[in-house]
């Protein structure tokens, strides 16, 4: 078992092995113990793991009451939000308590916005069961609901008590989530290492699980620890979400965040490429790890839904957006365009 202790306002260790689900009574006892445990879940992972999960939190000493969302992007609204907040009210949850995401990224933001929130704030343990909330979205306290005109839109930061990441759970995760993780992880390296990014070409990411999730928290956590609210060098992590938020916004949310993100990172490359920001052969890298790893790298989206669907996007502050650019494998910057600009981004990048 790897530990990564992460340092922000609050601080908390990240857990990351085979088999912890057999430790999560004493992993959370010091959480848990005497109180009540809000269990969130949804309607892939609960028949998986949900009763072994109860039966260790119950172990630990919690009270659980077990809460299930239908599986996908659609249950990260408010409406899921509202009904969550009414279960809790309804089975007397107290600020003392406890909620726990047992899930992928959206039952990950859905149960840390009801945390951050109810009563004014609760703990949370996250508990990810895909590649992508493994490396990425169980991390850094950001928690997020969407709403019908923007991804994450209502939301705030709120760390978890814990992460606890056994690798287990993705060997029942299915073929397409884990390319959607692959692609998060394919971010990571082209942001900040290039010996990661070629470690990635040579050895498939399924036979380095450890060390790849612990190499993708660390990176992130030292980005946490610089910048906990998201105004500066952590906006990095956004690579390829400016034009795949996009690309979610535009499919009604039926193109999965892993695959936007994939197209997105592939669509500014080209476009930094075009623009004379980056190295050459810098797209082609992008788009052969991509395509290596069964992601999607064009999207057929016009240009002006596109453009509009990013301009709605929370990295916008009205004049300018924040897009993250690729200079080279392993280095990435911040470069704020305006609504023009970012149309001519779109279109260097292959939207049409």
């Amino acid at each position: 078992m790897r530990t990564i202790r992460v340092n922000a306002s609050r601080s908390y260790n990240i857990l990351v092995g085979s088999g912890l689900l057999g430790s999560i009574d004493r992993l959370a006892r010091p959480f848990c113990a005497g109180r009540s445990v809000v269990l969130v879940s949804d309607d892939n992972v609960a028949p998986l793991y949900g009763e072994a999960v109860r039966e260790r939190l119950e172990q630990a000493g919690a009270r659980v009451l077990s809460y299930t969302v239908p599986h996908g992007e659609h249950s990260k609204c408010i409406a899921e939000y509202e009904r969550l907040l009414e279960f809790m009210c309804v089975n007397h949850i107290s600020r003392s308590d406890v909620m726990a995401a047992l899930g992928g990224g959206v039952v990950g933001d859905l149960t840390g916005f009801a945390a951050a929130t109810y009563q004014r704030g609760i703990g949370y343990i996250q508990i990810p069961t895909s590649l992508l909330a493994a490396v990425d979205s169980s991390v850094g306290g950001k928690t997020a609901v969407n709403l019908e005109h923007g991804k994450n839109q209502a939301g705030c930061f709120h760390q978890p008590l814990a992460v606890l990441c056994d690798t287990d759970f993705l060997n029942t995760l299915p073929e397409e989530e884990y390319r959607c993780g692959s692609a998060e992880v394919i971010k990571y390296a082209v942001i900040g290492d290039s010996v990661f990014f070629d470690s990635l070409l040579l050895q498939p990411i399924r036979e380095q699980t450890e060390y790849v999730i612990e190499k993708c928290v660390a990176m992130k956590r030292d980005l946490v620890a610089r910048d906990e609210f998201d105004r500066g060098d952590r906006m990095l992590l956004n690579l390829g979400h400016t034009f795949g938020h996009a690309v979610e916004a535009c499919s009604g949310y039926t193109v999965l965040h892993g695959q936007a993100v994939a197209m997105g990172m592939a669509a500014v490359s080209r476009a930094a490429e075009k623009m004379g920001v980056c190295e050459k052969g810098t797209a082609k890298a992008v788009e052969t790890i991509l395509t290596q790893y069964g992601l999607p790298t064009e999207t057929d989206y016009p240009l002006d839904d596109m453009l509009e669907a990013a301009l709605s996007d929370k990295k916008s502050d009205g004049s300018t957006v924040r897009l993250i650019v690729p200079e080279r494998i392993g280095r990435c910057r911040i470069e704020p365009v305006t609504p023009a600009q970012l149309r001519e981004w779109m279109k260097a990048g292959g939207v049409k």
